[in-house]
């Protein structure tokens, strides 16, 4: 009965996602086609994809999310956003950080119907993992990003953890952070590995789900470390941070 109950619940919050997604779609197209001429960054459309993910995730009982520590982004500063990757559920819950920024989401994310579509119209920065002249444009484009007064979110590990443990991170954010003289803003993400396994379809239910926002990590305490210093620094304040949470 349990795995019955389960399995319709898990039914119930893809079918939900899936329907919400696609009657909430319309208006975001409606939304660029009215904002983009004098909105450059997109932020009215950024906005309204927060407030779809909003939409999607109280609709759904079954997650209890607290979103910790969001006075701690200054809405005037860019900075390279880095949080540890558990599910797909990770994309939704960060949505409601309720901040400005750019995604940097892999090429396939793009075509997803609805979802997909959207944050092609936000101009979120698309990449191929393992594909060389993908990453040299992802940087390129995530540089002129920044440099447009837009933040950038970065998953450092790649891709999701199986097992929700941190892996190693990739330095690509780091050297973003280091090139455009901008501030590191670690964000960690916890019970999302339980609320969806990687690859799964079956969700568990009444998961506690935190997104908490550490202090950012100004550019004067990183200018002068070599890439790998600063990828380990990071990587030891989420880590900490998530064996806390554990």
């Amino acid at each position: 009965m349990q795995t019955i109950l389960r399995f319709l619940a898990s039914l119930w919050f893809w079918v939900e996602l899936f329907t919400i997604s696609a009657l909430l779609f319309p208006l975001s197209f409606v939304i660029f086609l009215l904002t983009f001429l004098f909105d450059k960054r997109l932020l009215i459309l950024h906005q309204y994809a927060c407030l779809w993910s909003y939409i999607v995730l109280s609709i759904n009982p079954l997650w209890k999310i607290k979103i910790i520590g969001r006075e701690k982004i200054d809405p005037r500063q860019v900075y390279v956003m880095v949080s540890n990757h558990q599910s797909g559920a990770d994309i939704i819950v960060l949505f409601l950080l309720k901040t400005h920024f750019k995604w940097v989401a892999k090429k396939s994310l793009f075509a997803f119907p609805f979802i997909g579509w959207n944050m092609w119209l936000n101009r979120y920065i698309s990449v191929e993992r393992g594909k060389a002249s993908s990453m040299k444009q992802m940087m390129t484009d995530a540089s002129r990003t920044l440099h447009q007064g837009n933040s950038v979110m970065i998953f450092p590990e790649g891709t999701r953890s199986k097992d929700g443990r941190l892996q190693s991170f990739k330095s690509g954010a780091f050297h973003l952070a280091l090139k455009n003289e901008v501030p590191i803003l670690p964000i960690v993400i916890s019970g999302t590995s339980k609320a969806i396994r990687k690859g799964g379809f079956l969700i568990n239910n009444n998961q506690d789900i935190r997104a908490t926002v550490h202090d950012p990590v100004p550019y004067n305490a990183f200018k002068d470390l070599d890439i790998k210093s600063i990828t380990e620094k990071i990587h030891a304040i989420i880590s900490q941070s998530q064996d806390h949470e554990l």
